[in-house]
């Protein structure tokens, strides 16, 4: 599958997931900005694809990613550009852009087998958790790979520059 394959609208997602789930694949959703992928990245994706056999992102568009709490600077890379690194992981299935404040919708139109945060999140305050629990699926967190961190990379740019 070329990269710009992996990269779909929502109703393109459901009617694959719909299709692999008929096939018998258990399919796992995780979302976020994704902003500079690094080591910490990589891991948790690839630790998230290992509890099924399709992985699905959900990634924040730019315009989402800077009505949320993080650095005025963001995103530093585009939604084009973050959504064309994640689709070329090996361990990535489909990447997902939404303009939401959440993935709320998204994770009940794709209605997931399993659905993952990072360990910095409770099961209980997870989006789309309770759904995915009340139609049979699962929600789990896993650990971060410890000294990853998008905000600590850009806080080193920007001490490196001087600002």
């Amino acid at each position: 599958m070329k990269l710009k394959d992996k990269i779909v609208s929502m109703n393109v997602a459901q009617s694959m997931v719909n299709q692999w789930q008929n096939q018998g694949d258990k399919v796992v959703f995780t979302n976020g900005c994704f902003d500079i992928l690094h080591a910490g990245h990589v891991h948790y994706l690839e630790e998230a694809r290992c509890l099924g056999n399709k992985l699905v992102i959900g990634l924040n568009t730019d315009q989402s990613i800077q009505r949320l709490d993080k650095s005025p600077a963001r995103p530093i890379q585009s939604q084009d550009s973050r959504a064309m690194v994640l689709a070329a992981l090996d361990s990535v299935s489909l990447v997902v852009l939404f303009d939401e404040d959440t993935p709320k919708e998204l994770i009940e139109t794709l209605n997931p087998n399993i659905l993952v945060k990072g360990a910095d999140y409770q099961i209980d305050q997870i989006v789309g958790g309770s759904h995915v629990i009340a139609n049979g699926g699962e929600v789990k967190t896993l650990e971060f790979l410890p000294g990853y961190s998008t905000s600590k990379i850009e806080q080193k740019i920007l001490k490196s520059h001087g600002k």
